[in-house]
Formats: structure tokens, sequence, C-alpha cells
């Protein structure tokens, strides 16, 4: 199982690593700072020593690595990890945002995903109530008044005897440890999630509703960006 840095510290940027092994062009280490492609959110990149991570990817309890030319790279190495910060950093904001999106329009969220650039979500509402202006002042509010986010955890059975803490229909939170995270914007929003998030919601600034299109009866979709 791969040591998963992020988790407790989501703004560690680097860190020392032993490769494990190599899978097909991937790299397995004992620990990593790299979040791994899931929960709609997009896989680090950045490096591993002198070779380029192209992306990070998750194959069960083991972090895999992709890595432009792997040759060189042997079992039992050490190695110097270091993320591209300021894409992890979009990311981070991005997705603290969408939890923002999620108690604003108040709906039940069918599906989300997270890039660098831009971000969204997929509700279960009437595209009546979706309305771009309102969305962006809400937003901005919740934005300016600088929450603080926190992190706990709650066991496996805990989570499966409160199934409102799970937002997102078609994303399940991260199993297999007994135990499930749970991302909390005291007063604004709840919810089980295993994605990295910045501290306080005034560092994820100002925002734009990009489109909001209909990508099916219970699919209404609100894309976000920077402003």
């Amino acid at each position: 199982m791969t040591e998963l840095l992020f988790r407790e510290d989501p703004y560690l940027r680097c860190c020392e690593a032993t490769v494990l092994a190599l899978h097909e062009g991937a790299v397995e280490l004992d620990r990593t700072v790299f979040y791994p492609l899931g929960g709609g959110q997009a896989g680090d990149t950045g490096r591993i020593g002198e070779w380029r991570v192209l992306d990070t990817r998750k194959n069960g309890d083991v972090v895999l690595h992709v890595v432009e030319n792997p040759q060189g790279i042997e079992p039992g190495m050490k190695v110097r990890l270091e993320l591209d910060w300021e894409r992890r950093h979009r990311l981070m904001r991005l997705h603290t945002a969408l939890h923002l999106l999620g108690a604003v329009v108040g709906a039940p969220v069918t599906g989300g995903r997270i890039a660098a650039d831009k971000a969204h979500l997929d509700f279960d509402v009437d595209m009546g109530r979706l309305l771009k202006e309102q969305i962006e002042a809400r937003l901005a509010a919740l934005v300016g008044a600088g929450h603080e986010t926190r992190a706990s955890w709650v066991s496996d059975a805990e989570l499966d005897a409160r199934p409102g803490l799970v937002k997102t229909m078609s994303v399940a939170p991260p199993r297999g440890e007994g135990r499930v995270r749970l991302v909390e914007i005291p007063g604004v929003d709840l919810q089980a999630c295993g994605g990295t998030h910045v501290r306080n919601t005034a560092e994820i600034g100002p925002l734009a509703v990009a489109r909001i299109r209909s990508e099916g009866r219970r699919n209404k979709r609100v894309t976000l960006e920077f402003a």
C-alpha cells in the first residue's frame, strides 16, 4: 500500500521515496505527494528525480506514477518527488469551489470533474433553478467570507449509517482502510471526499460560471472557471 502523504497535508509539495516496482512505464513508490486520478479530480503531474511524471493513477492500494521515459529507474532507488505545484493548487481551489457550488445549488449531484482550468458538477434539477448571476453572487459571498475547511475521519460503518454524507451519486468516496475522510466547510457543507482542498475558501479566488447546459434529463451541468 502506498502511503498517501497528501491526505494529511495537501500543501506538501515534495518528499523522498523509494521505488518499489515498475508497471509498464508506471512507477510504484512506498509513499507519495501525488494525488491519483479519482473522485472526479485529475491526477497530479511533476517530477520523480530527473524523470517527468505525466499522470498519476491508482490501482487498488497502489499509486502508479506514469513517467515519460522510465529508463534508468530501478526498484530500491531513493528518489525525490516534486509536484507541479501551480497546477495542483488550481485543482485544490476548484475542488473546494465545487463543494461551494453544491451547497449553493442544493440539488442532488449526479457527476462532476475537476481539471486544472475548469470544473463542473451535474445536478438532477430543473434548468430554471440554475441562474448564472445568482450562482456567481452566492459563490462570491462564500469565497469572500473566508470559511475554513476541515478534514476528519469516520468509520465505514458510520458512513453507511449516515448516507447523506455522500453527496455525489456517481462517485463513491475512497474505502478500503476501514475509515473514510470527511471534508467540512462549517455552516456550508459536509461530505465524504478523498480529494485535495484549500485551507480557506478565500484562497479559491474569483470564480465565474462559464456555462450552464443540459446533459440529459437528470444532468444539468454547471461549469466553473477562474474569473
